[in-house]
């Protein structure tokens, strides 16, 4: 089957279970063909976790989901040497992280000490536990779900850990329609659980690898960089986007446009993911009273294509 077949029988696949989302789905199925992190914000009972579940089972890849509360310990994540006495040595025995898929469920309501121990994860694919380094799985994503930060009991997550997430999106209520066909089923997350894998290890391997091919012209590396020269100029936002951020949402790009079939990106790969890849890394100036990714969104419309 052809690269974009599978992509398309996954998307395919995913709405079945997500209904009325298909934008959302699509982004996600980007982000972890970019080899991103993905960060799903919302109230609860909007599908975060179904669509958690329903990527981990899609994507045929082994997951564990740890639910995050303000007593959960770094090693409960990351797991910890025992004292054998059989051997008279000390044995790891490895956490949840150690997993191609870490569903970490409502992040934000662990301790910044324990959200912290998924930072080095996270961003080297390892874990060091008691002065050793063991290496995670190939792939390893994250896919967290977070509560609004105006709920109670929430810890906001430091900068550093947004931007380890290489986008962050938000479900938001489903429409009338989409809320009838809820209504009417069994609850999508059993549905979620049952799904087939639509693709192999080796299969997702060959994919990304895809993606880092796809082609970036002189005129598209240009716009971005107009982007991100208007983040950091001062006018919409308090500080720009960073290097790695620029490379995160050209990567995001490159897996937007394979998704489309091509191999090469256009200006609208970068406008369609933008917002998703960018707000969560930015604070706009005071003066605006728009909110993050409305400002994106003005800062965009206002920064001609080349």
């Amino acid at each position: 089957m052809h690269a974009q077949q599978k992509i398309n029988a996954l998307l395919n696949q995913l709405n079945t279970v997500i209904v009325g989302k298909s934008a959302q789905v699509r982004d996600s199925v980007a982000c972890l063909l970019a080899g991103g992190h993905l960060l799903l914000e919302d109230v609860p009972g909007v599908g975060k976790t179904t669509l958690a579940h329903a990527l981990a089972h899609g994507f045929g890849l082994q997951f564990s989901r740890v639910q995050f509360t303000s007593d959960l310990m770094p090693s409960d994540l990351t797991g910890v040497s025992v004292y054998e006495r059989g051997s008279e040595s000390f044995v790891f025995h490895p956490g949840p992280v150690f997993a191609q898929i870490l569903l970490a469920d409502e992040i934000n309501r662990a301790s910044p000490k324990t959200q912290s121990a998924l930072l080095e994860a996270m961003e080297e694919r390892q874990v060091s536990v008691e002065g050793r380094t063991h290496a995670l799985p190939q792939p390893f994503f994250v896919i967290a779900t977070q509560n609004p930060q105006e709920q109670l009991g929430t810890f906001a997550l430091p900068e550093s850990q947004l931007d380890r997430f290489l986008m962050r999106i938000h479900l938001g209520y489903p429409d009338r329609a989409a809320e009838r066909r809820l209504l009417s089923g069994n609850g999508r997350r059993a549905e979620a659980d049952a799904l087939e894998a639509m693709l192999s290890s080796e299969e997702l391997a060959q994919l990304q690898s895809a993606v880092l091919q796809v082609h970036a012209s002189d005129a598209l590396l240009d716009y971005l960089q107009d982007l991100l020269d208007a983040t950091r100029s001062g006018q919409w936002f308090v500080q720009g986007l960073s290097p790695r951020a620029g490379i995160a949402l050209l990567r995001a790009a490159k897996a937007v446009a394979l998704m489309q079939g091509r191999d090469y990106v256009a200006p609208d790969d970068v406008q369609a993911i933008l917002v998703q890849t960018a707000a969560h890394r930015l604070v706009p100036t005071g003066q605006s009273g728009r909110g993050a990714a409305e400002q994106v969104r003005a800062m965009m419309d206002s920064v001609a294509v080349r």
